[in-house]
């Protein structure tokens, strides 16, 4: 499948690479860390040797809209708000169950190939901007892999900070030290894929658990705010003692770290039954005994009773109360602490009165 020429116009050269001998280079934008001889491409596809120089993604999405933010999932980051999100093409996976495929396999999947046709040149200024006319507290990098476009992604959050908005990615979390630490300065929420406790089911994904634990360690220790979300596979990720060790190994990062474990539905290649609610209700109890503090199960709203809710884990009053992405209950102090006992909750909170202004729904974006 020939990637097509457009994309490899709407480049430049990469921050992310190590120089070698005979023009080679090494990637260090994912673990993969790949090797690339001139004229060759990185495992993305998306990342590629010219003549010694690697070049990446630049200067276009392929999608960008105006997002709830807790369609990311993230539930203690500026809730009730609204992001712009964008996101580009191309992924450093190959999972079978993925459910934006129709973008993360366009280099791969001759079924996704029509998702070059949505790619738009847009220069970052004008994406910061779609964010401030449309009322959006942040920006937020999603749909396809962000880590393989990561340069990208820095020129956008670079001018976003400047005029006051919060960043955010939405990652599958198989990342190096070096694009964490590249990225931290200018990022504020990391959402990370936990997608199983078991390397032998990474593989399949074609990648690794361990880079994936480290990175939610790092970026724990960056300070960046973290959430995990874990999609629930029926006979793949749902057996108790894996959701036991996903969930102790959390708490051991740190007891605050927001777990969504979510539902999944056939939208790909897996062909595994969709997720009932009685496994996610089960998945988050035993996260809340491994000792997290906030569990939520996402993906069915109204079918999980009050697990999409946050609770104060010290008076266990209700804090903020949902229903999908909408907010119909709030009750936390600008200062971010609970209003029954001022006890101190875990996130990322927005005073001013503007956590409510979300409508609870995407909305598109004309580019």
């Amino acid at each position: 499948m020939k990637t097509p020429q457009l994309l490899d116009q709407l480049t430049r050269p990469a921050d992310l690479v190590e120089t070698l001998e005979e023009d080679a280079v090494r990637c260090k934008a994912c673990a993969h860390r790949c090797l690339i001889h001139p004229g060759r491409r990185g495992i993305c596809g998306v990342r590629f040797n010219r003549d010694g120089t690697l070049l990446v993604p630049h200067g276009y999405v392929a999608g960008v809209q105006i997002d709830p933010i807790e369609k990311k999932p993230f539930n203690h980051f500026l809730p009730g708000s609204e992001v712009l999100t964008f996101g580009m093409l191309g992924c450093n996976f190959h999972c079978c169950f993925c459910q934006n495929w129709f973008s993360s396999q366009a280099l791969r999947d001759p079924a996704a190939v029509d998702a070059v046709n949505s790619i738009r040149q847009i220069p970052a200024e004008s994406l910061v901007q779609y964010a401030l006319d449309n009322g959006a507290l942040g920006i937020a990098s999603s749909y396809n892999e962000p880590l393989i476009t990561a340069e990208w992604a820095v020129e956008v959050f670079k001018l976003a900070k400047a005029h006051g908005l919060r960043t955010a990615y939405v990652s599958n979390g198989y990342a190096t030290p070096e694009v964490l630490d590249y990225l931290a300065p200018w990022l504020d929420g990391y959402k990370v894929d936990l997608k199983s406790m078991r390397d032998s089911e990474y593989r399949k994904m074609g990648g690794r658990l361990q880079p994936v634990l480290d990175a939610i360690r790092r970026v724990r220790e960056l300070g960046l705010w973290l959430e995990v979300v874990t999609l629930v596979i029926p006979g793949i990720n749902d057996t108790t003692e894996e959701l036991w060790e996903a969930g102790r190994f959390l708490a051991s990062v740190s007891p605050d770290i927001p777990w969504h474990v979510t539902a999944y539905h056939p939208d790909y290649k897996e062909d595994a039954p969709p997720t009932p609610s009685a496994t996610l209700q089960r998945a988050a109890e035993i996260g809340q005994e491994a000792g997290l503090r906030y569990v939520y199960a996402g993906n069915l709203p109204g079918r999980v009773g009050s697990l999409e809710d946050t609770f104060c884990p010290h008076c266990g009053k209700g804090l903020i109360l949902r229903r999908g992405y909408r907010l119909i209950g709030y009750h936390i102090t600008d200062t971010g602490d609970c209003e029954f006992c001022s006890n101190p909750i875990a996130g990322v909170w927005q005073a001013g009165g503007t956590r409510h202004s979300g409508h609870g729904f995407p909305r598109r974006v004309s580019y």
